[in-house]
């Protein structure tokens, strides 16, 4: 498995587009607009392969000059549980880490709190509502 910077606009972020509208967005019967992946431009693009097929994807995108936030983390259902979804979070943790990030916040989907709570995280706020479903505000202090 190679872990990658996407390019914006290339063939790989139309797959991770892809990616994240079944697994993420096609569920809950939404769909991206495009002005919300044209500012996707300005943020770190993550993606998870196998040759040249995407297994699974994340970004980060600049809270302020101490915070990075992980958004749109998605795994293909049938590629879950094999340690893509854990790669993913170290390398984004590294590359925040070595862009001089302290901390790293996600609104994580309530069912996967298990997930993040194994990766370090900590719950820092209440829980509300987001795209039709439960979310919790989760941490990490990147040391």
């Amino acid at each position: 498995m190679a872990l990658k910077i996407i390019e914006h606009g290339s063939e790989e972020y139309r797959q991770m587009v892809a990616l994240r509208h079944d697994i993420l967005r096609k569920p809950l019967g939404l769909h991206f607009d495009q002005a919300e992946l044209d500012g996707e431009a300005q943020h770190l693009l993550i993606g998870a392969f196998e040759e040249e097929l995407m297994l699974g994807c994340c970004m980060l995108i600049e809270e302020d000059p101490q915070t990075v936030r992980l958004r749109q983390m998605a795994v293909y259902n049938e590629k879950q549980g094999k340690g893509i979804g854990r790669a993913l979070m170290n390398f984004a943790e590294t590359l925040a880490r070595d862009s001089g990030y302290k901390t790293i916040t996600m609104h994580a989907r309530k069912d996967a709190q298990g997930f993040y709570e194994k990766m370090g995280y900590k719950v820092s706020g209440g829980e509300f509502s987001e795209i039709t479903i439960p979310h919790l505000v989760m941490e990490k202090k990147l040391l």
